[in-house]
């Protein structure tokens, strides 16, 4: 497997770390804006592996199909710090740092990737610098009321 399609493989891992992180996080609040905004997330996250999929399967490989170990122990990590404290502010704080996880990566990506990955990364990346901001904004609105 050449290495852009390492790398693409590599991002879907990433963003389904987020998308599956969002889907937990949905049925852990009780909030219905958060619930919302989760289930959104959780589609853009969505609509971000499939573009990278359709660029990997068009190159005869297969699509990761998984997420990564960081990102599962990053969801066990927010579960624990929720039955010791504000539900919503910890998953929201560590969806802010998903999103964190994801925005770098991709970026990181765009400086290495041949032109072809280049093109469907710029496309790609306005979608998760918006979901980076909307979760970010939140974390340091006041609505989080972190310690």
């Amino acid at each position: 497997m050449n290495q852009n399609m390492n790398q693409l493989n590599e991002l879907i891992e990433i963003t389904r770390d987020g998308q599956h992180f969002y889907q937990h996080a949905l049925d852990e609040v009780k909030d219905v804006e958060l619930q919302h905004l989760f289930r959104d997330m959780a589609q853009a996250k969505t609509h971000i592996i499939q573009a990278l999929s359709v660029k990997v399967a068009a190159n005869q490989l297969q699509p990761a199909q998984g997420g990564t170990t960081a990102g599962k122990l990053r969801e066990m990590y927010a579960d624990t710090k929720a039955q010791l404290g504000d539900t919503d502010a910890v998953y929201i704080d560590q969806l802010d740092q998903t999103e964190e996880r994801i925005l770098a990566a991709f970026e990181d990506a765009l400086k290495t990737a041949d032109p072809d990955v280049k093109a469907l990364l710029a496309i790609e990346l306005p979608k998760i610098r918006a979901c980076h901001e909307r979760i970010h904004t939140l974390n340091h609105s006041g609505r989080n009321s972190r310690d």
